[in-house]
């Protein structure tokens, strides 16, 4: 039974940093890309970052140079930083996990098996 648990969510400053963590556990798969999600309210949701098994890596443009994807060594744990936060950035943020082979629409929601019930991340001016 897969799960993936979210932490490290908050309300910041804009400008200001935070890195979200994503537990998996369960993740038996030899080929697992995992992803981070975002949900604005009233938004539909949207594809930030990916990260394959071997390590490359996808950005959605909104987010490149200020959110880097990462994960352990293990891959049990999945990492975002997120830098120079903007207010645009308030959302839930999810992390997903795909067994899918090919290395196409990774940003694309309906690639995930496996979402985790989300962080809250509250950017003010």
């Amino acid at each position: 039974h897969v799960q993936l648990v979210e932490s490290g969510g908050g309300s910041v400053r804009a400008g200001e940093s935070l890195r979200l963590s994503c537990t998996a556990s369960d993740l038996t798969y030899s080929h697992i890309c995992m992803a981070w999600f975002r949900q604005a309210q009233g938004r539909e949701r949207e594809g930030v970052a990916v990260i394959d098994y071997d390590g490359s890596t996808a950005y959605a443009d909104s987010v490149k140079g200020r959110f880097t994807i990462s994960k352990d060594g293990a891959g049990n744990t999945l990492y975002l930083q997120i830098n120079s936060l903007k207010p645009e950035d308030t959302a839930m943020y999810y992390c997903a996990a795909s067994t899918a082979l090919l290395w196409i629409n990774v940003l694309a929601a309906g690639r995930y098996n496996y979402r985790g019930q989300g962080t809250q991340v509250t950017v003010s001016s």
